[in-house]
This record gives structure tokens, C-alpha cells and sequence, in this order.
């Protein structure tokens, strides 16, 4: 059965590799798994043919033959799940990555996410300072814990897991910020999770698609 993915047309992320399919294309990368993406404009993610896929019109969904997933990190937990490469054997090395991967997209993106947020949407407040600060507090907190967790080792436990590859994808989104640069250890994890071929192939999939939409 040939997986098909959904994907921005034309990413806001001007081919960066955020757009959240591309953690879903990481995760077909890393297991082996061939998949096709169909391109949606922003107008067609809101029409009733993605909306039967994606109830909240957004990027990806996930199709398999009868089965259809939407959010990012439930398609990730199923391609791990299913095929050999992102979950250990050991039952309980293999709980602990899915517990990272939780940890990703709850504990350290939501802060992220709010920061994008506030300086996309909230600079002509008048408390727009006020909020940034607070928020970027949110987050070192956040990164400093990680950093202690994570200390002298390549990965999060051990082997790298679906737990380091959520991880990796919501640390890059800080990328520009200069909040990495202030824990080496991280911004060294992160240009791991970057080096991997799997990683390589999946942006340059993302970055094509960006790059013939600006010049087509």
C-alpha cells in the first residue's frame, strides 16, 4: 500500500524544514519506507475533501490504504510503531522514547510555539515586550532542564529514537533565536539529529518543493 502524506504548496516556513510533515517525511526516512505527498494550497487545505482527512485543515494527514491519521506526532508514533528503526526492542527503553516524544511536542514546544506566536502576531502590542520576555524565560527553563537531562550524550537514552527525532524537530524551530547557542550540548544534539542522511533527504524533499513553487 503506497503512503501519501499532505504538505504545504507553498510553505510559510520558506523551505526552513518546520512545516510539521517534515517530521512525518524524517520518520518514513529513517525506517525505509517510500510515500507519495500530495500538495494542497492553503485554500484547499479549508475544502471538504482534506477536511475529511484533516478535521482542522491543516498539514499532514497520513493515508495507508483504508487507514487516515492527522497531527504530526500520532503519525510518527504509528510509522515507529509499525516498521523497525525508531523504537527499541526492549520494552522499557521503548516506553522511555515514547515518553520523549510526548515530552517534545507537549512539555518543550508549547512555549515555542507561543513565542512564534507572540512575535508573529503580537508585536504592535503595547506588552509585546512584557509577553516575549516572560516567554523566553518559559523556555530556558525548559532548555536548561533538557540540557541536564541530555549532559554528555549523543542522544536522549542511549540510541537515537522517534523521542530524539520530535525533539530534534521542535528544537530547531529556535534556531535564529540564539537561545541554543547558550547550551552547546543541545545545539551539538540538534546538528547530530541534522547530519543524519535520513534528515538530509527528508529537507531536501521539503526545501524542492519550496524552491519549484518560487520559481513556477
Amino acid at each position: 500500500m503506497t503512503i501519501t502524506i499532505t504538505a504545504f504548496e507553498r510553505s510559510p516556513d520558506r523551505g526552513r524544514g518546520l512545516a510539521r510533515d517534515m517530521r512525518v517525511r524524517w520518520a518514513l526516512e529513517e525506517v525505509g519506507q517510500p510515500y507519495e505527498v500530495r500538495l494542497l494550497s492553503f485554500k484547499a487545505m479549508k475544502e471538504a475533501a482534506h477536511l475529511a482527512l484533516q478535521p482542522f485543515g491543516q498539514i499532514p494527514s497520513y493515508e495507508e490504504g483504508d487507514l487516515v491519521l492527522f497531527e504530526s506526532g500520532a503519525i510518527v508514533f504509528h510509522i515507529a510503531d509499525r516498521h523497525a528503526g525508531l523504537l527499541p526492542v526492549d520494552t522499557n527503553a521503548r516506553a522511555r522514547a515514547i515518553t520523549w516524544m510526548f515530552a517534545a511536542v507537549t512539555t518543550m514546544e508549547q512555549p515555542i510555539v507561543d513565542r512564534e506566536a507572540a512575535r508573529f502576531l503580537e508585536g504592535d502590542k503595547p506588552w509585546y515586550q512584557e509577553r516575549l520576555s516572560m516567554v523566553d524565560e518559559r523556555i530556558r527553563k525548559r532548555l536548561s532542564e533538557l540540557s541536564t537531562q541530555l549532559g554528555d550524550d549523543d542522544w536522549l537514552d542511549s540510541e537515537f529514537s522517534a523521542g530524539d527525532l520530535q525533539m530534534v524537530s521542535v528544537l530547531l524551530r529556535l534556531k535564529g533565536s540564539g537561545m541554543l547557542d547558550e547550551y552547546p550540548n543541545l545545539a551539538a544534539y540538534v546538528t547530530r539529529g541534522e547530519a543524519r542522511a535520513a534528515y538530509k533527504r527528508a529537507f531536501d524533499a521539503q526545501l524542492a518543493v519550496f524552491n519549484a513553487a518560487s520559481t513556477g
